[in-house]
């Protein structure tokens, strides 16, 4: 009798566990009596993953933030590796999270245990020293992106372009109109969406400069709908702290419903990250912002950790400025609205970045979960 494939995962975070969720689903679908196990979140479970620990344990962001909860995180490290020696499955997948997930695959692949990194880490623009030790880490790596494999291959790295299973997901351009039905919005009055991040420090660092940037831009447009999406509870409690400081008035407020807002919204203020594809994915205006700790920021431009032309995924796919960036001192109030109010000015503009987003949409959609569990499946032990 064939044996029963044992598959082990580990999540970082949300997206990752929405990542995980979809690719078990796959999985499932060629081997069904296939079990899962590892880290993962709702959606992992969901699938029938027997998750040891939530993924909300690993959703950390920033060297310093990371720092303090060192001794927690090498410690459930130490603990699942030790699980994972034991129940020996016939292929450990890696979702995101590398500074987590990388140390982990080495030690398996070490001890015999085929590993699959989900998501390359953005080694051609931030660190790329780690391309290294993901070859020590990974028989196979994932990669969401065109333009990834072959850098990897330049390093002799075995690597899969998968495509995005977002893109696969989101179908086309939405309706505006129905959007804000659904959300209960006024029909003919614009709006302005808000993403400050789904982690607390980017909610922390991002939420006054983009409720400035709102209370700015709705002196111009007295008829602008403010509306933020938030991730979780923790994060809108952080919000509303920095809405009562502010003083701006009528901000209605979400809880994930961020695609939902985004196909509303005529334009967004976005953190960075997926958010920035999603949204070009949707396919509305965007402003990003991206600021780090000033002491994490100051470390890696003296380590000259980073290295990218870009920092939004619509850029570095474009390899052209589709959306304006500002970074770390350039995020301010004005600065974001000014930004804003330029798409908002401008419908010429939003027409022909609405067509390059089309393009990159349609690279992007490969089926990606599926494409992603034939890599895993490749890895299997055949049946014997």
């Amino acid at each position: 009798m064939a044996k029963q494939p044992l598959i082990a995962l580990v999540a970082g975070e949300a997206s990752g566990d929405q990542l995980g969720a979809a690719l078990v689903e796959k999985l499932k679908l060629q081997h069904p009596e296939a079990r899962f196990v590892g880290i993962g979140g709702e959606r992992m479970r969901s699938t029938g993953v027997d998750c040891w620990w939530d993924c909300s344990e690993l959703s950390l962001f920033g060297l310093f933030e990371v720092a303090a909860h060192l001794p927690r995180l090498f410690r459930l490290r130490r603990e699942l590796l030790q699980r994972l020696l034991q129940s020996r499955p016939d292929v450990f997948v890696g979702i995101d999270a590398p500074d987590f997930n990388l140390g982990l695959e080495i030690k398996l692949k070490t001890a015999g245990i085929r590993t699959v990194h989900y998501v390359s880490p953005t080694v051609w623009a931030w660190r790329s020293g780690r391309v290294k030790k993901i070859a020590r880490a990974a028989d196979r790596v994932l990669c969401l992106f065109p333009f990834e494999p072959a850098f990897y291959a330049d390093h002799g790295v075995q690597a899969v372009y998968v495509g995005h299973p977002m893109a696969d997901q989101i179908e086309g351009r939405p309706d505006a109109r129905q959007a804000r039905a659904n959300l209960g919005l006024d029909l003919d009055r614009p709006v302005l969406a808000l993403l400050p991040g789904s982690r607390m420090s980017e909610v922390s660092r991002l939420s006054a400069p983009m409720l400035e940037a709102a209370e700015l831009l709705r002196r111009h447009r007295p008829q602008l709908q403010v509306v933020t999406a938030l991730a979780n509870e923790r994060v809108a409690a952080a919000f509303r702290e920095f809405l009562a400081q502010s003083g701006v008035m009528d901000v209605q407020q979400l809880q994930g419903q961020a695609r939902n807002l985004l196909a509303a919204a005529d334009v967004v203020l976005c953190a960075s990250g997926t958010a920035t594809l999603e949204t070009m994915l949707v396919n509305r205006p965007l402003v990003m912002a991206y600021k780090l700790a000033p002491a994490t920021y100051q470390m890696a431009k003296h380590l000259r950790l980073i290295k990218r032309q870009f920092f939004s995924l619509p850029n570095i796919l474009a390899q052209e400025a589709l959306i304006p960036e500002l970074i770390q001192d350039e995020v301010s109030g004005p600065a974001l609205a000014a930004a804003a109010q330029a798409w908002l000015d401008n419908p010429q503009a939003v027409d022909k970045l609405q067509s390059r987003f089309d393009s990159l949409h349609s690279e992007l959609r490969c089926d990606a979960s599926s494409r992603a569990a034939e890599a895993v499946t490749g890895l299997l032990p055949a049946p014997r």
